[in-house]
């Protein structure tokens, strides 16, 4: 391990970081990233200006940190189950179902970051980006392990993770309940 690794490592294991992080979570997800200024996450995470910024150089790394964290926790968390392709995509959706109905749910953290940060090429948009390619992915290889043509398995990956991403905003704005049934029901008929 290099002197720079060794160095990132000590900073990621931090519990100043760490406090900063899981503060910076969940006053972003339940108030929204521009409404939370860094000396707020300071002092709810009970850190000096100069930890935070020492693990930190900007607010825009932080957001970036916090949707990187997400997006990790996402892709350890996604494990389809079943005994065919459809049933792994169904089980895909149906956690995703589980969530939007779960305690505190406001909305996707990648769609609210996006409307946020609507530049393309910021930082934060790229982490929003790479996280959606990641799940596309997924989608594309269940498609694909059931037996699509490469074209078809790609279009139908991106219709589903369009699905997606009204199945988090239905369920923030509608009953998430009928959310999770409707978009059960369209993937069904999608895969048929």
């Amino acid at each position: 391990m290099t002197t720079t690794e060794m160095t990132e490592h000590r900073r990621a294991a931090s519990p100043a970081r760490r406090r900063i992080l899981d503060t910076a979570a969940a006053l972003f997800y339940t108030e929204g990233i521009h409404a939370v200024g860094v000396d707020r996450v300071i002092a709810e995470a009970g850190v000096a200006k100069a930890t935070f910024y020492h693990h930190f150089p900007s607010k825009d790394e932080l957001v970036r940190a916090y949707l990187q964290e997400q997006s990790d926790r996402v892709h350890a968390t996604t494990v389809p189950r079943g005994d065919t392709p459809q049933d792994r995509i169904l089980s895909v959706f149906d956690d995703l179902g589980d969530f939007i109905c779960g305690p505190g749910f406001r909305g996707c953290a990648f769609v609210n970051a996006a409307a946020e940060y609507p530049d393309p090429d910021h930082p934060v948009r790229r982490v929003v980006a790479e996280h959606r390619a990641w799940f596309h992915g997924v989608l594309r290889d269940l498609l694909t392990e059931a037996g699509r043509p490469e074209a078809d398995a790609d279009r139908t990956a991106a219709m589903l993770a369009m699905l997606r991403d009204g199945l988090v905003v239905a369920g923030d704005l509608d009953d998430p309940a009928d959310a999770r049934a409707v978009a059960r029901e369209a993937v069904t008929r999608l895969l048929a």
